[in-house]
C-alpha cells in the first residue's frame, strides 16, 4: 500500500488537522463549512464553544492542572485563504480541495494556493486544544472569518466572552520574527461608466474584422503588503501601459477596444491580465505588441522572469467595443491613479508606510439583459454602456497618511467620471513599547532558537489592531513558521519550521504559571 508522506511529517497532530481543513473548501466570504468543521472539533472535545451568524469561532479550553490562576492566553488566527491557482489548473476552489505534496522542507499544492496563511493557526490551536498533555494557562482560541478581503469577520467579533488580555496571533510567516505593530487599511473601488458601440462602426478592408487577444501572465504577483517593495509588476497596470502605447504608435489603425481585465483579489498583486482588440489589420497590431512587449520583458526580468505576453487572433463576432473616447479615458485613469510603495517609515528603517495596490479590474456590460429585439433596433449610432470596475488595496501605518492617499484615489478616479466608495477600513495596531507578553516570549525564543527574535511591524493588515480595540488593555504578538510567497501558487510551507514554531508555543503557553 502506497504511504502518504504527508503522515510522516512532524508534528504528526499539527499537520493531521493541515491536512483536514485543506480538504476544506474556504475561500474569503464562504467559510460556512470550515466553520461548522471548527464546531463539530469543539463537540467533539468537550469545550466550551460559540459560533456567530458570520461564522467566527471561539473555542475556550480551561487550564490544566497547575495553571488555574495563570492568566488566560488568546490563541488567534483566520479561517479563510486567497484562493489562486495557475491559468491552466482544473481545481475549482469554491468546491474542491487542495492537492498537498511535499516538495524537499517544504509543504505546497499542486497547482494553487497552500492555505498556510492562515490554515497553520488553526493546526496549531487545535492540536494544542487536542491535547492532553501540554501544560497551559486557559486557552481561548479565536477563529475568524474573511480576514483577507478586509477583516470583517474580526470586526464583528463579540468578544464578551473573552477573559484574556494576552494575545498570540498566528498569522506571520517568518520565525525569525515577532510582530509586534502594522499598518491600518481598507479598500477603494471605482466604478467607471463606459460607452460602447457597434463592431461594424470599425473601418475594414476586405478581409473583415479580427479579434486579436493580448494577454499577460506569468508574473511573480504576491501579497499586496509584504511583497509591495519587491518591484513585482502588476499586470493590469502592465496591459494598460501597453494599450496606451499602440495609441500612440497606431493612430491610423483602425483598432477598438472590446474587453480589458485582470487579477483576482484586491490584497493579491495581479499576476495575469487580458484585453481583445478588434481591428482589421491583424499582422500590423500583433507587430506592435510583439515589439512592446520585447521592452516589457526586458524591463521587468529581475522581478518577473516568467512574464509572458501573448497574441492570439481569431475572426471577430459581432458585437461592441469601447469608443475611442471611453477607451482613452479608461486607460488614462488607470495610468494616473498611483500604483505601490508611495512612503517609506521616517522612523523604522525599511519599513513601507503608504502604498496601495490595484488588484482588481473587471468590465460589466448593461448590454448582458438587452434582447434581441431590443438590439435589432438599434441605429448604426447607437450606444450602450458597461461599469469598468477596479478595486484597490490601501495600506499605511499612519491614519492621516492612509487618508490622504484614499481621497487622492477618489479625486483622480472621479475627475474621470466614475463613482468612489471606501469599504474594509480597519485601524493599524499600534507598537507597544512595554509589553510583558514579549518578556516572556523573548526569552523563550531565546532557549529555543539559540537566538535572539527580531521584533518588528509589517507593512500589511493584522487582526491585531481590531481586536485591540475591543478588548481594552490587550498586549499582542503574533507569530508563524516560515510561508514563503503567501497569496500566490508558488506559496511553501517550511515543515521544519512549523516543528520549530510548534514547540515554541508549547514552552510559551507552560511558562503562563
Amino acid at each position: 500500500m502506497e504511504v502518504n508522506p504527508l503522515e510522516q511529517l512532524k508534528p504528526e497532530e499539527v499537520f493531521h488537522y493541515f491536512q483536514e481543513i485543506a480538504r476544506i473548501p474556504r475561500p474569503s466570504g464562504h467559510e460556512k463549512a470550515i466553520s461548522d468543521y471548527l464546531v463539530r472539533f469543539a463537540e467533539e472535545h468537550g469545550l466550551e464553544h460559540y459560533q456567530d451568524q458570520l461564522c467566527n469561532v471561539i473555542m475556550i479550553k480551561e487550564a490544566a492542572p497547575g495553571y488555574e490562576t495563570a492568566p488566560p492566553v488568546i490563541l488567534q488566527g483566520h479561517m479563510d485563504m486567497v484562493c489562486e491557482k495557475e491559468t491552466d489548473c482544473q481545481i475549482d476552489m469554491n468546491r474542491d480541495g487542495l492537492d498537498l505534496y511535499v516538495d524537499g522542507d517544504y509543504l505546497r499544492a499542486r497547482g494553487t494556493t497552500l492555505g498556510g496563511d492562515d490554515g497553520i493557526a488553526i493546526a496549531y490551536a487545535l492540536a494544542i486544544l487536542a491535547s492532553d498533555s501540554i501544560r497551559h494557562p486557559r486557552i481561548e482560541f479565536v477563529c475568524t472569518v474573511s480576514e483577507e478581503t478586509g477583516m470583517e469577520g474580526a470586526t464583528g467579533l463579540d468578544a464578551g466572552v473573552l477573559r484574556g488580555k494576552y494575545l498570540i496571533n498566528l498569522d506571520s510567516e517568518s520565525e525569525s520574527e515577532m510582530l509586534c505593530g502594522c499598518a491600518g487599511g481598507g479598500r477603494v473601488s471605482v466604478e467607471l461608466p463606459a460607452e460602447l458601440e457597434r463592431t461594424d462602426v470599425i473601418e475594414r478592408n476586405d478581409s473583415g474584422l479580427y479579434c486579436v487577444t493580448v494577454s499577460i501572465t506569468g508574473l511573480t504577483g504576491g501579497h499586496s503588503g509584504t511583497e509591495i517593495d519587491k518591484g513585482r509588476a502588476n499586470a493590469v497596470i502592465l496591459l494598460a501601459e501597453l494599450l496606451s502605447g499602440l495609441s500612440r504608435r497606431l493612430a491610423s489603425a483602425e483598432w477598438r477596444l472590446a474587453s480589458f481585465g485582470g487579477g483576482t483579489k484586491d490584497n493579491a498583486i495581479p499576476r495575469d491580465a487580458a484585453a481583445d482588440l478588434i481591428t482589421c489589420s491583424p499582422e500590423k497590431l500583433i507587430k506592435e505588441i510583439d515589439a512592446a512587449a520585447e521592452k516589457i520583458r526586458e524591463e521587468h526580468r529581475a522581478a518577473d522572469p516568467g512574464l509572458e505576453i501573448m497574441t492570439v487572433q481569431k475572426n471577430a463576432e459581432a458585437g461592441f467595443v469601447f469608443t475611442r473616447a471611453a477607451a482613452e479615458n479608461m486607460i488614462t485613469m488607470i495610468l494616473s491613479i498611483p500604483n505601490g510603495v508611495q512612503e517609506m517609515s521616517r522612523d523604522i528603517s525599511g519599513l513601507v508606510e503608504t502604498s496601495l495596490n490595484l488588484g482588481i479590474a473587471k468590465t460589466v456590460s448593461d448590454t448582458d439583459s438587452e434582447t434581441d429585439a431590443e438590439a435589432d433596433s438599434e441605429t448604426d449610432s447607437a450606444m450602450n454602456s458597461c461599469i469598468v470596475q477596479i478595486h484597490y488595496s490601501l495600506r499605511s501605518s499612519v491614519a492621516e497618511s492612509y487618508k490622504k492617499l484614499a481621497q487622492q484615489v477618489s479625486r483622480i478616479a472621479e475627475s474621470h467620471g466614475a463613482e468612489t466608495g471606501r469599504q474594509g477600513e480597519y485601524p493599524a495596531w499600534e507598537y507597544r513599547r512595554d509589553s510583558k507578553l514579549r518578556e516572556v516570549m523573548l526569552p523563550v525564543y531565546r532557549e529555543v532558537f539559540g537566538r535572539e527574535a527580531g521584533v518588528t511591524v509589517i507593512h500589511a493588515g493584522v487582526e491585531c489592531g481590531i481586536l485591540a480595540d475591543k478588548i481594552p488593555g490587550l498586549d499582542a504578538v503574533s507569530i508563524g513558521p516560515d510561508i514563503l510567497d503567501i497569496h500566490t501558487p508558488q506559496e511553501r510551507m517550511s515543515i521544519s519550521s512549523v516543528q520549530r514554531m510548534y514547540q515554541y508555543l508549547i514552552r510559551v503557553l507552560e511558562r503562563f504559571v
